[in-house]
């Protein structure tokens, strides 16, 4: 419980970084959502997930359900794709946002879950192979401006060329009522778990944070859609 405790304080410490971070790159986030909402509605947007933990969600969970909510009901989007395991608390991460958006209007047909996910490089490809194949051909991600400018980088990497990026305004989050309602998070539980920090070192977290150990899907890697841009150009 202690060493569970201890990752948890360092996933907390990271979490404010990320806030404070995101707050200086809220200008670019501005263009960016100013850029992409242009061409809604999309299909599905894809939200990463954050751990749970003491029975609520942290500030940045809260921060990325409630965008979300608000892109789905300002018509943005038709769908949301929440995702990730369970990482650092033994709760999986897509399930809880998804309890929490459901319990503020979101109906529960429009909601996805990727549960396999466990770096943000993951949450991005395993959202996105699940959004195609529920034949969602219009997608974004929906992130907070510090995730969403490393998970933009990525996207490029891997030839995802074709998402979309609607970043959290903070000018507009600060004027909407942030609540928290009640959930049950039984259903998020799982048995016997073990904490990623436990299962692997700090080289390999690093290694799966830059998409190392992504598997993909047939004719997704991005050396596959390399050759075939090569043979296409040479033809």
């Amino acid at each position: 419980m202690e060493k569970l405790s201890k990752i948890m304080n360092y996933v907390v410490s990271i979490g404010i970084l990320m806030i404070l971070v995101s707050a200086c790159l809220s200008t670019g986030a501005h263009r960016s959502y100013k850029r992409y909402v242009a061409y809604y509605p999309y299909d599905a947007i894809i939200v990463p997930g954050v751990p749970f933990e003491n029975g609520t969600w942290s500030e940045i969970m809260k921060m990325r359900v409630h965008w979300a909510t608000h892109l789905y009901k300002k018509g943005v989007t038709k769908n949301i794709v929440f995702s990730g395991s369970s990482v650092y608390s033994p709760y999986i991460e897509s399930r809880i946002m998804a309890l929490y958006a459901e319990q503020l209007g979101v109906p529960k047909a429009n909601i996805y879950t990727e549960e396999r996910a466990e770096h943000s490089s993951e949450n991005l490809y395993y959202s996105y192979a699940l959004a195609k194949k529920e034949g969602f051909a219009k997608i974004a991600l929906a992130t907070d401006p510090f995730q969403g400018s490393f998970l933009r980088g990525f996207a490029h990497k891997i030839k995802l060329d074709s998402i979309g990026f609607l970043p959290i305004v903070f000018d507009t989050l600060q004027k909407m009522e942030l609540t928290t309602p009640e959930i049950d998070p039984t259903w998020a539980y799982v048995e016997d778990f073990t904490s990623l920090p436990e299962r692997e070192n700090q080289g390999k977290r690093f290694l799966g944070t830059m998409g190392k150990f992504i598997e993909y899907e047939e004719g997704d890697h991005p050396k596959e859609k390399r050759r075939r841009k090569a043979r296409h150009q040479k033809n």
